[in-house]
């Protein structure tokens, strides 16, 4: 069950909160002067699944960018400002359907009014995302002294930190808040979005900041936000990861899709191979996940939401009866069907998957 959380729309058409689905976030890394190349990559990242993007807007050629490159963005565009308060009004101005502004940064009560005021005439949402930068160190000493555990302080200030200025938003007449309570350090992270997701209604953008290369970087991602999502928590994500935007955007739909977040999530197990098995068990494994993922960048409707395949008929039908559909190896090479624990059929290895891939649709 999603934790339930108050629900608008980011830009004409994008949902955020608990009464839309969970989407996902990138991030650009071209100079957004550059609207050539800016647009080059959104298109790119829309294509491959990402629902919203994010630009750096910290000077002005970048806020002036952002007029043309928000009427030319099929996805919401959020900027992300980190120095400049009067940016976020530039960008706002110019169309940005959100910005995220830090309070770590921007804690100056006249300019944050100043924000707010221009968000809520634009029908703007504000992202209040706060990370280390954003802690009050002389709070986290006297945690410290008083015998708090590290990572409970920190999670705590970073709580503190965004539930403060979000609430002088909600003073200034801003209604369409977003929040998010980030770490590097997995601990923190999920201790920071539990104890925020108790004390607020405010949907949250879920994230493991400064999260590493792909391979690294999508285990602890998955392992901090998959801990959250399975609680019901989150409601928009980001894996932050030291490559091409286009790998964040398959490391979330993976980690989603895990988490059974999809709208048209399938989940594929398979078993280990062992001395039974008479198949190339993981070039037909490889084979299954690549035809679902065809499947489902096309947008069909799966038949099956739980999918199996197996080495031999001990894990088949046996162990696999609760998947939906099956595939497993059986002697002399064979393959077999079976569907929650019956067998429907047996064929040769060659015509075996042509049939299977004909009953996922």
């Amino acid at each position: 069950m999603r934790r339930t959380t108050r629900n608008f729309l980011l830009g004409k058409t994008t949902g955020i909160g608990s009464g839309y689905p969970v989407t996902i976030q990138s991030m650009c890394n071209t100079p957004t002067a550059d609207i050539d190349r800016t647009m080059a990559q959104i298109m790119r990242l829309a294509d491959a699944g990402c629902d919203i993007i994010r630009v750096s807007a910290d000077s002005p050629a970048d806020t002036v960018a952002l007029k043309q490159i928000c009427a030319l963005s099929p996805i919401p565009v959020i900027a992300d400002i980190q120095f400049s308060g009067q940016s976020a009004i530039a960008a706002m101005e110019n169309g940005c359907a959100g910005v995220r502004v830090n309070p770590g940064i921007i804690h100056d009560r006249k300019l944050l009014e100043s924000i707010a005021r221009c968000a809520a005439a634009n029908d703007t949402v504000i992202r209040v995302g706060a990370n280390a930068g954003s802690l009050k160190l002389h709070k986290l000493d006297e945690l410290l002294a008083g015998g708090m555990e590290k990572s409970d302080a920190i999670a705590q200030l970073l709580v503190e930190a965004v539930l403060e200025q979000c609430s002088m938003l909600a003073d200034f007449g801003v209604e369409k808040i977003k929040a998010a309570v980030k770490s590097s350090d997995i601990s923190v992270t999920v201790k920071a979005y539990r104890r925020f997701a108790a004390s607020s209604d405010l949907p949250l953008h879920l994230g493991l900041t400064e999260a590493g290369t792909p391979a690294k970087g999508e285990l602890r991602s998955a392992i901090a936000m998959g801990s959250l999502l399975t609680d019901g928590i989150g409601d928009t994500i980001r894996v932050s990861l030291t490559a091409a935007p286009e790998a964040e955007i398959a490391a979330a739909l993976r980690i989603l899709d895990a988490c059974g977040l999809r709208k048209n999530s399938v989940e594929i197990i398979s078993c280990p191979t062992c001395g039974r098995t008479e198949i190339d068990l993981i070039g037909l494994t490889q084979k299954v996940e690549k035809l679902v993922a065809e499947l489902q960048k096309k947008s069909v409707e799966l038949r099956w939401k739980k999918i199996a395949v197996m080495g031999c008929p001990v894990n088949g039908p046996g162990e696999a009866r609760n998947a939906d559909i099956g595939i497993a190896g059986s002697r002399n090479g064979q393959l077999i069907i079976f569907q929650r624990g019956k067998v429907l059929g047996a064929y040769p290895e060659n015509e075996g998957f042509a049939v299977f891939a004909k009953m996922l649709v």
